[in-house]
């Protein structure tokens, strides 16, 4: 069968799609609907439909980096529309981007239960190119289509039809398609579209940019809709104008590279040929914010899950987190009742190991120190399985002492979850030298079952993203010492669309957990390396975070918003005339770039040693794990985008400062 295959019986031209896996608007497929408008010519009705798992979903974005290829589909959008045949389209799946521009050119739209409808073009840095726009706005009103376009907001098909953009829904679309009654309405690209109140889109560009954080295409993307309001004739080629601009964008390409290195990093060539494991049961061992977390992310996934805590107490503690967990998914529409109950009936806790002896997998999540974990893990083996995987989620420390003396080490792996577990999408999964191929491949299996981006990594201090981590505060505090302060640089690294600062972070997190890392390291820390004492003076003062309402910043009320303390800036002051370090001070685009160095560099080191896999690797952990932001594609992009001779001159000013205390990278010699 062709991409674009027609059939014409009594009368009815059947136009089915068949370019897998989501039917993409490639050139071939773009040629073939072209082609389709000629041929059905003379039928009653073309129904337009597509095999497979969805209507098509998209343009195929493998294209966009070359120049535009004809023919371009606003040319075969305006085809469709103008065709003396009528198109029905028949609609399952997702119907997005040149899909739903196709979808609107069409006379009539069907579409089966649970359909979804989008312009998704703003998570890839564009616009719609093809009329999606100046259509959206005419077919389901400004709310939905600004939703659409500036949010990547989906559409359900139950919605749909209440705001008339689909005609009707039916479990059978191809028969719906068939038997609907064929009217002559307006084309959509010719109805008129209310023109919108002026403080209404001022006040919407605002709530965008709040929540862009830097990026610039919600903002396009609603310039885009607003030529709506002019003649289509009009509006049309400046979008695509614009379309076909941003598509060069470092904005785009930062967020086509993450949406492709999402994919690559879940199939490592380690697990290349590998068989996973199948698992229905997992134990939890401890209960608290990290435990009850990954219990529930597990449970969500269908899974049953036993957790185990050391006493009756903390196990009801620990059910009564869970719970909770489950609770609020149903309250905020997450989940049904029956998936609700479900999850409820699948989930057990109880006291001791022996709770964990039918288990497939077991994680512990307890205390971050060695001999706690080695003594769950020593327990766990004497009751599980022999082939049952044992996994740790330590963050910082060596896996092989944790799992020291196991039997079969073959399945022993790091899953290092990130908090709030049920929320946040990266897993590190941590090889260690004997883990076998299976078992990774079964923690991979795992992860997308948990609906969450799994990245390889290798055995290092802190593994990938929070070796990076330290490197990147150790080079905020260095600023601090040198004429900086905690506000200047979280705004400016908010600026860089950060989800919050350095300092920020420490106060959410606690200063605590910053400061044991840094005792445990005092052992190895090179003597060369220059250290910095101020967290460790705010953590001595009792200052460790939002928890005791101050850190680095002073939390009044229980309020989580930071507000800056003079104490804060007289100690740091003092610091510095105490170290007699002259505060220099440092502007804006001093910040952002030598603190991306920094990450990059240490990126750049961690690819180097085979820690991890690729660049891609390492921008998908700080993407998915510390909120770097998306639209910049990763620290790695970032850095390769912003050019080696710039990272160069940032870390030659981070070494004139701190001789000694940073080991390039070979790319960055």
């Amino acid at each position: 069968m062709s991409i674009v295959d027609v059939r014409i019986e009594n009368g009815l031209a059947w136009v089915t799609v068949n370019n897998p896996p989501v039917n993409a608007t490639s050139t071939a497929m773009r040629q073939g609907l072209l082609d389709a408008v000629a041929k059905v010519q003379g039928a009653e009705r073309a129904i337009l439909q597509c095999l497979g798992r969805t209507f098509i979903a998209g343009g195929d974005m493998s294209e966009f980096d070359a120049p535009a290829q004809e023919p371009h589909l606003p040319d075969v959008v305006d085809a469709i529309q103008a065709s003396e045949t009528p198109f029905v389209a028949a609609m399952h799946g997702t119907v997005l981007g040149g899909g739903l521009e196709i979808a609107m050119a069409c006379a009539h739209r069907v579409a089966a239960p649970g359909t979804k409808f989008g312009l998704p073009e703003v998570n890839v840095g564009l616009i719609p190119g093809a009329g999606g726009s100046q259509r959206a706005p005419r077919l389901f009103g400004w709310d939905a289509a600004i939703d659409m376009a500036c949010s990547g907001k989906l559409l359900t098909a139950e919605t749909s039809l209440k705001l008339g953009a689909i005609d009707a829904i039916d479990t059978d679309i191809a028969a719906c398609a068939q038997n609907i009654t064929l009217s002559s309405p307006t084309a959509i690209s010719e109805r008129s579209v209310t023109a919108l109140d002026s403080e209404w889109i001022a006040e919407k560009r605002i709530t965008l940019r709040h929540r862009a954080r830097g990026q610039e295409a919600p903002l396009h993307n609603l310039d885009a809709l607003l030529w709506a309001c002019e003649p289509y004739a009009k509006g049309q080629p400046k979008e695509r104008a614009l379309h076909l601009s941003l598509r060069a964008s470092n904005e785009s390409r930062a967020l086509r590279h993450a949406f492709f290195a999402e994919r690559a990093v879940s199939q490592p060539a380690d697990i290349a040929d590998a068989t996973s494991k199948n698992i229905t049961h997992i134990a939890v061992v401890g209960g608290g914010l990290m435990g009850a977390g990954i219990a529930a992310a597990c449970l969500g996934a269908g899974l049953h899950v036993t957790l185990i805590e050391r006493n009756i107490d903390a196990a009801t503690a620990a059910q009564d987190r869970v719970q909770g967990i489950i609770a609020g998914a149903l309250k905020r529409g997450k989940v049904d009742q029956a998936k609700h109950d479900a999850q409820l009936a699948a989930f057990t806790t109880g006291v001791g190991y022996d709770n964990a002896k039918d288990a497939d997998l077991a994680i512990e999540a307890v205390f971050e120190e060695v001999t706690v974990k080695k003594e769950a893990f020593q327990n766990l083996a004497s009751v599980m399985r022999k082939d049952a995987i044992l996994a740790t989620n330590t963050s910082y420390l060596d896996p092989r002492d944790i799992f020291e003396g196991i039997e079969n080490p073959a399945r022993l792996v790091g899953l290092h979850f990130f908090s709030p577990a049920h929320i946040m999408k990266l897993l590190e999964v941590v090889k260690l030298p004997d883990t076998s191929k299976d078992t990774l491949a079964t923690a991979f299996s795992l992860a997308k079952r948990l609906r969450k981006v799994a990245v390889l990594s290798g055995i290092c201090d802190g593994f990938i993203g929070n070796r990076i981590l330290a490197a990147y505060r150790r080079a905020a505090e260095y600023m601090l010492a040198d004429g900086a302060l905690p506000k200047q640089i979280d705004d400016e690294m908010r600026a860089f669309g950060m989800a919050m600062g350095p300092f920020e972070a420490q106060d959410m997190s606690g200063l605590q957990i910053a400061q044991a890392n840094r005792r445990r390291q005092d052992a190895t820390r090179a003597k060369s390396e220059r250290y910095v004492a101020i967290s460790d003076q705010l953590c001595d003062l009792g200052r460790i975070g939002q928890r005791v309402s101050k850190g680095w910043y002073v939390y009044p009320d229980g309020d989580r918003k930071p507000q800056t303390d003079p104490v804060v800036t007289d100690l740091i002051t003092a610091y510095s005339r105490d170290n007699a370090i002259a505060r220099d001070g440092f502007a804006p685009d001093q910040i952002q770039i030598q603190l991306l160095a920094a990450m990059a560099n240490e990126g750049a080191r961690i690819v180097e040693e085979g820690i991890s896999e690729n660049d891609a690797a390492v921008d998908m952990v700080k993407l998915h794990g510390y909120g770097f932001p998306r639209w910049r594609g990763g620290p790695m992009f970032a850095a390769k985008t912003a050019g080696d001779d710039k990272i160069r001159a940032a870390l030659d000013a981070l070494e004139a400062k701190s001789p000694g205390s940073w080991i390039r990278a070979e790319r960055y010699q």
